[in-house]
């Protein structure tokens, strides 16, 4: 098995509120709804460890003695290992009147003795107001109504208020989606992530922003974040894809006092996921000593990758917990990223690519004038490296009259005719019909019209890149907005097929806000080059200078 447990274990465990809190949950709650809905509470081994770590305190002596060590909490665990009633668990002893989730002293044994929140405020974010309700806020009320302690909360499908001791409200925990809206200005003590992966739009991911600035507010209260999930998409920039990268820059040793605990638990890499026994080796690690919940719990699991049509990618990210690409996706994106230049652990690039000035290349022109992207991509016809020109992308706030400057996009291409030996151009004339149509009459032999809407060039073209990427004759510079495009680019579907009677696909959405242009404009240039190929085509004996990208957001 694979886990990034951060920080590591020392050889002298810190002071935790851990074995305290264990206590009280398994005295004062029950599980939520399911199987074991109304009975007491039970931690797992799993649970319990995650939960002493999470509540870690400085050590007697230490200046911030008794306060917490970490700031977040990050809990990402295979799906279907109750992590979201586990985070409902940890909201209900952060709520409750008696709960002892923070430090009011230290024992003779030098260990921490806890006290109830002072009038906690406690939000809970999912992806939408119906997700959270009826899972982790949904937990929490169940709990909340059919425990042992109902009469210590005001209970509706709205909120969860404490009461206190003349019955007058001392706190509360909210479900919130996609927005904090009219309690931005709340004082958080604590707070809920349900699924983080799913969090990657950017008003999602502006959300939670402002949840975890919201946290300075009570600073006596000591006040931090959990987040509860399964591993995401590579590419999205969710929010959990930033929690894990996080998580290894600490492992690597690259932040030095970490504030973010993190405990992720995966399949090892390696196993053969086309034979079964393997995919039940994997299943079972990605699970950890909890083991099956039922008899031939792990075999069922294992039997969904033989389901036809089953999206194998997707069973492999949520079973396996492993960052994997969606089946919805077009392209590998981890095989593209280690196409580029090699980077350090802090991502940065330890070796310089680009196309030099009076290289032999093709282009590739793609996007919408008033909505979306609009991208030019270079592709080195010897080497196959490829490089982004210009990108111009819509911004998120953008006033409905906004379009990409043309004049810019017109000064970019020309500079690239001047500086490059450019074969062909392969533009898209859609939203770009007169530009392209001025492009051809100025370079007649070099400007092609290639009509994306076209089904079965587009797809084997795009399958050619996809082979390209998949064999490694294709490389880049590294640019991360490439990157991102190339890792937005969903797949479709057509009723076409190709010559070996595979279904041909062309690219589409995943979502409205990914986008995916220049994904698109690195294909046509992909494509360009390997017509240069076919046709043995010769650079010209002329064309020098030296080329720096341009970028417009």
């Amino acid at each position: 098995m694979t886990l990034l447990l951060v920080p590591e274990l020392e050889e002298e465990p810190w002071p935790t509120l851990g074995p305290q809190i264990a206590d009280f949950l398994e005295e004062r709650s029950i599980f939520g709804p399911g199987s074991l809905q109304g009975q007491p509470y039970v931690l797992d081994a799993e649970k319990r460890a995650a939960l002493y770590r999470a509540y870690e305190v400085y050590p007697q002596g230490h200046v911030w003695a008794g306060r917490r060590r970490f700031k977040r909490v990050g809990i990402s665990w295979r799906k279907g290992l109750a992590k979201t009633e586990f985070g409902a668990e940890i909201v209900y002893a952060e709520l409750h009147a008696e709960g002892p989730v923070r430090c009011d002293g230290f024992d003779a044994y030098g260990q921490p003795v806890g006290r109830p929140v002072k009038s906690p405020y406690i939000p809970m974010l999912a992806v939408t107001v119906e997700q959270v309700e009826e899972l982790a806020f949904g937990a929490l009320y169940y709990i909340c109504t059919e425990g042992p302690d109902a009469d210590y909360f005001d209970s509706t499908l709205e909120r969860i208020v404490r009461i206190d001791e003349r019955g007058r409200a001392d706190g509360r925990a909210v479900p919130l989606a996609n927005s904090p809206g009219s309690r931005d200005g709340a004082r958080t003590t604590f707070q809920l992530f349900d699924e983080p992966h799913r969090l990657h739009l950017p008003r999602q991911v502006d959300a939670h922003e402002t949840m975890v600035a919201n946290l300075e507010k009570r600073v006596l209260e000591d006040p931090w974040g959990m987040y509860v999930g399964t591993a995401g998409e590579p590419g999205q920039g969710s929010v959990a894809e930033g929690l894990h990268r996080e998580a290894q820059l600490i492992a690597a040793g690259k932040i030095d006092e970490p504030r973010l605990f993190y405990f992720h638990r995966q399949a090892r890499d390696g196993l053969n996921l086309e034979n079964f026994d393997e995919r039940l080796d994997a299943v079972a690690e990605a699970t950890g000593p909890v083991g099956e919940y039922g008899p031939g719990q792990f075999h069922s699991i294992a039997a969904q990758w033989d389901r036809p049509g089953a999206d194998k990618a997707y069973l492999e990210r949520v079973w396996l917990n492993r960052w994997t690409r969606s089946g919805a996706q077009a392209f590998d994106l981890k095989r593209f990223e280690a196409l580029g230049p090699e980077r350090d652990v802090d991502g940065n690039p330890v070796e310089e690519r680009t196309i030099a000035p009076g290289s032999f290349i093709t282009l590739g022109f793609d996007g919408a004038r008033f909505k979306d992207a609009t991208a030019l991509v270079a592709t080195d016809i010897p080497t196959g490296l490829q490089m982004p020109l210009g990108l111009w992308e819509r911004p998120e706030n953008a006033h409905d009259g906004w379009e990409v400057p043309e004049d810019e996009v017109d000064d970019v291409l020309e500079d690239a005719m001047r500086r490059f030996k450019v074969w062909k151009l392969y533009a898209d004339p859609p939203h770009w019909v007169e530009t392209v149509g001025k492009w051809a009459g100025k370079y007649p032999d070099q400007v092609v019209e290639w009509w994306t809407f076209h089904r079965r060039p587009m797809g084997m073209a795009i399958r050619a890149y996809q082979e390209a990427i998949d064999s490694g004759a294709l490389s880049h510079t590294g640019d991360p907005d490439l990157i991102r495009h190339v890792g937005n680019a969903g797949k479709k579907k057509t009723n076409l097929v190709d010559d070996e009677g595979k279904t041909i696909f062309i690219l589409t959405k995943i979502s409205e806000e990914r986008k995916f242009d220049a994904a698109m404009a690195a294909v046509l240039s992909w494509r360009a080059r390997l017509d240069a190929l076919s046709a043995g085509a010769k650079p010209p004996r002329s064309s020098s200078g030296f080329y720096v990208p341009y970028r417009v957001r």
